[in-house]
Formats: C-alpha cells, structure tokens, sequence
C-alpha cells in the first residue's frame, strides 16, 4: 500500500472492543507517535490521526472521502468507513495526447507566458497543514455564481451548480438548505481544488526523448541569433526545459478534477459541503484557466 488513502481504505471495516482504539491502532501504520486518551471522541481521535497525516507527509489523499463530516475538522470525516469505497477513478489523458496538447499550446505565445506564470505561483505553494484543528488548504478556488435546486430522492437534495471557469455540475448533499428551485446564491460558496504538488511531476523523459526529439515535441528549439538579439536557449531543469513543464501542467489542469464545495462561515473561515457522491468539476476553458480561479490558502474549520 502506497499512498494514506489506501491505507485507510484497508482498514475502513476494522472493528474495536473501545471506539477510539480504530484511530489509536494504526499509529504504526502510519508511523505516527501521539498521546492516547482513552474517553474521547471517536471523531476527535481519527481526527488527529489525520491531521498528523497530512502534517507529516502532506498527503492530501485523507481528504478523499464520501458520508459525515467530522466535528474536529469539516474536511475530515466523522468515520473511518467513509474511506470504504475506492477514490473516484478520473479518465487520464495518454502520453500521445498530453504530447500534441502540449505541441498545439506552444503555437501561442500567451498561453506560454500564461502557462509559464502558473507554473511558477503553484511551485511556490506551500503545502496543506492544519493548526488548532484548522486546515489551512492551498487550492485554485473558483467562485460559485448560481445554486439551484433539482428533485432527487425524498430527503437528498440536489443542486445544480454554476462556478465562474468551469462546467455546470450537479451535486448531491443533505447539507444545503434551498427551498426553491431558483436562487440567487446569498452565502459565499466557492469551487476548489486542492493543490497537490504531483500534477508538477514529470514522466520518465529519458526513453521519451529519444524517441521524440527529431519531431520537437518534448524540446523548446533555441532561438535563431541574429544581430539584434543574443542567442537563447529554454531555461532547463533536471534536463527538461521549464517550458515544457509549464505547458505539461496547463494541459493536466484541464482535465477533469475531484472538487470541494465549501461554504464561508460569518468569521470569514470556510467549511466544506459534505457530498453524497463524488464532485468532478472540469474548466470550460484552460487557455482562460488563470483568468478565473484564485491560488490562495482557504482556512476550513
């Protein structure tokens, strides 16, 4: 088991004499030494076993969850069996097809400056932490325009959703109060995507290369010197041009996505909209992505 997520997806059905022993007994798993207070909350003590998750390793994965939210943290579940079921499988785009995405982008030079400045505001993000049973949560954070009600099964309502950049979607939740179909949206909502740091990771480009390079796909061709201007070449890290990483990333980005519906608190804070399903949102358009969603670290009770 490699990731948190399937670790607690293995344990999700385990069953203890005392309630919080199902937090307390994977300590070792995680390899996480924290006080053991037998008499509190079963909610309390999952909770700072994954808040010591995600502070340690910065895997957001433990975020990954479907049913009750948690009174230690919003963003938390208030079960383990909530990690039951296996994380949303997204569709993934093909190496061929992030290759020619990547090779139509670079004809435009906006959308390169474009995708060279995101790249370099999400590298220099910082990872997700809690303190004080707050999760401070680096996201791309779109703003929700329209809340609208659709009938569904006798106490579940589902909503339509409109969010400035990305498609309409439908979400499912017991968490919304909406009386009519129409309205517009009172309380600040937003959209958002946690940031995780492995959409800036790399394929292994030393077989790729060797294949590609004659057609130009995975290298930025230096520039030709002239008498007016000096000769350049791309900036290159770990022996790929930073180009072609921005690029790579812009095209990730417009993939479809596992979102959080939050809701902001009067103290300006957010809490997260527990769903009945998995929320995937998509950008309408990636060239624009910047234009309309926010890099910022949201504070979730």
């Amino acid at each position: 088991m490699r990731g948190a997520r399937e670790k607690l997806q293995w344990a999700s059905k385990r069953v203890t004499t005392l309630q919080e022993d199902i937090a307390y007994s994977l300590f070792g798993i995680f390899g996480i030494t924290l006080p053991v207070i037998y008499g509190e909350k079963k909610q309390n003590a999952l909770g700072r076993l994954l808040q010591e998750i995600v502070a340690r390793s910065g895997d957001i994965t433990v975020l990954d969850w479907i049913g009750q939210p948690s009174e230690f943290n919003s963003c938390l579940p208030a079960h383990i069996t909530s990690y039951t079921t296996p994380p949303c499988a997204l569709s993934s785009l093909s190496e061929d097809d992030i290759q020619t995405q990547v090779s139509s982008l670079r004809k435009n030079p906006d959308v390169v400056d474009l995708a060279s400045e995101l790249y370099d505001r999400l590298d220099n993000t910082s990872a997700a932490r809690f303190a004080n049973c707050r999760l401070h949560l680096p996201c791309m954070a779109f703003r929700v325009t329209e809340v609208s009600l659709r009938h569904g099964p006798s106490q579940e309502t589902r909503c339509k959703v409109k969010a400035d950049g990305l498609r309409d979607l439908l979400i499912t939740t017991k968490e919304l109060n909406i009386h009519s179909r129409t309205r517009p949206v009172n309380q600040t909502f937003l959209l958002v995507r946690p940031w995780d740091r492995s959409l800036l990771e790399l394929p292994d480009f030393a077989n790729l290369l060797d294949d590609t390079e004659s057609e130009g796909d995975y290298r930025t061709p230096p520039s030709s010197p002239s008498d007016d201007s000096p000769s350049h070449s791309p900036v290159k890290q770990d022996g790929v041009d930073l180009e072609l990483r921005a690029l790579r990333l812009l095209v990730r980005l417009g993939q479809p996505f596992g979102a959080f519906l939050l809701a902001r608190q009067r103290g300006g804070e957010y809490k997260r909209v527990a769903s009945d399903g998995d929320i995937i949102a998509q950008v309408k358009d990636v060239s624009s992505v910047q234009d309309l969603m926010d890099i910022k670290t949201i504070e979730i009770l």
